[in-house]
């Protein structure tokens, strides 16, 4: 398939690093675009951009890791205790791919909803913007971290 192999390297281990990069700075610009007012005709673009770029990175990421897993699988090369951390590894990469995907589409509508006056929102609603978008992006970030911190220790661990 398209996104098991290129040149006899996994595609995951080539994109996940999209992945690494466009996640937290989505976070880091979703939050800092919710919070920062006055910031938002200036990040507004980078926040935009990132809100398209970090889901589509995290979604490949998720697709080609699962094309590397059934390889894997099929070809009898996973342990019974490194399936178990793959398997962890894998409900991590879905869970930051849908957290993500949550956060670039609430990036998405408070930027278009401020493009043209950046305090357009009343008072309340900017707030809870701002607030969904800092639990959004911690939890992107976190699980990311989690989604790594697995799939190092289903390569490099000792089990």
């Amino acid at each position: 398939m398209v996104l098991d192999q290129v040149n006899g390297l996994p595609v995951h281990v080539l994109v996940l690093h999209a992945a690494v990069i466009f996640v937290p700075l989505l976070a880091l610009g979703a939050i800092v675009y919710g919070f920062a007012a006055p910031l938002r005709p200036r990040i507004g673009w980078a926040v935009a951009l990132l809100a398209v770029v970090a889901p589509v990175a995290a979604l490949i990421t998720k697709l080609s890791g699962t094309e590397f897993y059934n390889r894997l699988l099929s070809e009898e090369r996973v342990s019974p205790p490194g399936k178990v951390i793959l398997d962890g590894h894998m409900s991590n990469g879905t869970t930051t791919f849908w957290l993500t995907l949550a956060l670039g589409v609430l990036s998405l509508i408070l930027v278009v909803l401020t493009t043209r006056n950046p305090r357009a929102l009343p008072k309340i609603a900017d707030l809870a913007f701002a607030v969904v978008l800092l639990v959004l992006g911690g939890l992107s970030a976190y699980y990311l971290y989690l989604t790594g911190d697995s799939g190092a220790t289903a390569v490099w661990g000792t089990y």
